[in-house]
């Protein structure tokens, strides 16, 4: 079940970037505190986070080409 990033422009792939940066950082903090409900959500947020992050630095390498 991966998400499929191949289809968000670069743009769409930096915002969506940042939404989950909040996530995983709200997450950690439920937490540490006791409050999540699902830890494997940690997980599934931080492999999310790893392949977008593969693929916006793919566009920096200049791999793939910024679609219009």
């Amino acid at each position: 079940m991966k998400n499929s990033f191949n289809d968000l422009t670069y743009t769409e792939m930096v915002t969506k970037r940042e939404e989950l940066r909040k996530t995983y950082l709200k997450m950690r903090i439920d937490k540490v505190m006791g409050h999540l409900e699902n830890p494997l959500g940690l997980r599934t947020v931080r492999r999310q986070l790893s392949r977008l992050n593969t693929l916006i630095h793919e566009y920096a390498l200049g791999i793939r080409e910024n679609k219009k």
